[in-house]
């Protein structure tokens, strides 16, 4: 199971990464290059490298949770995506006037997709964390 963490948490860290780094040095490329970011104008370069800055913030938890995923680590890194990638998918869910068809489905599917990626990983967190102290209560047990 702490396989799949680490992954989703590498996923969720790369994405982080990139995104921050983008809006963060280069926010007037991202908003016309990065696709549906330019449906809600109008581009604010204060905003996007604060967006940017955060994002990179939240990365360097991610990374730090994968290279050690204690539970300690990724519930907090997790946690911080989920308050934002929660609202963020919300959002645009309720946003899409400007939308094409396609746009909306690319939207709404990757959108959810690394909402539910941040949820995911505390879930299978605590699942990990709640087999280990069965195991090793029973273990205790046994060797008495």
């Amino acid at each position: 199971m702490t396989i799949m963490i680490r992954i989703a948490l590498a996923i969720l860290f790369v994405d982080n990464l990139v995104v921050g780094a983008w809006n963060a040095f280069w926010p007037a490329s991202f908003y016309t290059n990065f696709p549906t970011v330019d449906l809600t104008p109008p581009f604010s370069e204060h905003y996007a490298r604060d967006f940017g800055t955060a994002s990179l913030a939240i990365a360097l938890l991610l990374g730090i949770a994968a290279v050690k995923p204690r539970a300690h680590f990724v519930i907090p890194a997790a946690g911080a995506y989920s308050v934002f990638a929660v609202p963020h998918f919300f959002f645009h869910i309720t946003n899409m006037e400007q939308a094409t068809v396609g746009e909306a489905i690319l939207l709404t599917t990757a959108n959810a997709a690394v909402a539910l990626i941040g949820l995911v990983i505390i879930l299978l967190t605590v699942l990990r964390d709640r087999r280990v102290a069965r195991r090793n209560f029973e273990s205790a047990r046994a060797a008495h």
